[in-house]
């Protein structure tokens, strides 16, 4: 079976046909809430993040799959009313991959800017919420958010969790880790930034050990974790450069948080299906249309 998108929409929409509930009857609504969330798969994999220009790419290219389009104001609503239904999806596709089951997970964070201007900061809706950050690996700041993740090395993702900048990653950490379904025994393999032997007894607190580069002032050698390391920078490049994470279009916090998580309901599929198939886990460029 070849890997396309018309099969990814085809396994996202029998998934959440199977599992979602019957609504009552509604003369105005034609569109279901399965192929709501599939719309949403459709536009995280396709990479267009205004809702007007995806459903008239969708009317053109996804026409054999979905009779009908929602207009733009219906699409925005539903998908707004099927946040936590995506937040659930997204914990039903990542129970599907191996993934959900390792024993090795990754923690880290990365900046999610929402605004360029100093005009746009004053006036956004996520003033209340948001703050400046220092992206060390761009060396710059942004006005934004930070999105902390913990995920398998294969890149399925085991919980998420958007803060400000300010926030103390090793606090969202012990919240994340203690938010997995896990069996215990985890080693959690971080950056330096999750050092300090408070943190190392919480994380022990939560039967799971931490593992991280060794510091300049810390004696001894540590052990050499760039390879593994590597991987969770990999999947946010996955997520910013496929899936269009930064590219969100958010105005307000649940317009973020919904945007958030139909990019992650997306690439938890994607993982799910490529395994099924035998693929890289995270070879989703078949899938982009």
């Amino acid at each position: 079976m070849d890997a396309d998108l018309d099969l990814l929409l085809t396994t996202v929409f029998c998934t959440a046909d199977d599992l979602l509930p019957d609504r009552q009857a509604n003369a105005a609504r034609r569109v279901t809430d399965a192929e709501v969330v599939t719309l949403c798969v459709a536009q995280a994999i396709m990479g267009i993040p205004s809702d007007r220009r995806f459903l008239a790419v969708a009317g053109k290219r996804l026409g054999h799959l979905f009779p009908q389009l929602p207009q733009q104001p219906g699409y925005f609503k539903r998908r707004r009313r099927l946040a936590d239904t995506l937040e659930w999806l997204l914990g039903i596709f990542a129970s599907q991959s191996p993934g959900a089951q390792d024993d090795l997970l990754l923690v880290d964070s990365t900046p999610v800017p929402c605004a360029q201007s100093r005009e746009t900061v004053r006036r956004s809706q996520l003033g209340d919420a948001a703050d400046y950050g220092w992206c060390a690996s761009h060396s710059r700041y942004f006005w934004g958010f930070r999105l902390h993740a913990i995920c398998a090395p294969d890149g399925t993702p085991r919980a998420l969790a958007l803060r400000s900048p300010k926030a103390d990653e090793r606090d969202v950490a012990l919240q994340l880790l203690a938010r997995c379904e896990r069996r215990g025994g985890e080693i959690l393999l971080g950056d330096k930034g999750y050092a300090g032997r408070d943190f190392a007894r919480s994380v022990s607190d939560l039967d799971a050990t931490i593992v991280r580069p060794k510091r300049r002032d810390e004696p001894g050698d540590g052990p050499h974790l760039a390879p593994i390391r590597q991987r969770i920078e990999s999947i946010f490049w996955t997520c910013k450069d496929i899936l269009t994470l930064e590219r969100h279009g958010a105005r307000t916090l649940a317009g973020l948080r919904e945007r958030v998580l139909q990019r992650f309901v997306c690439l938890a599929a994607a993982i799910t299906l490529n395994h099924q198939l035998g693929r890289p886990s995270r070879a989703l460029v078949d899938y982009c249309a």
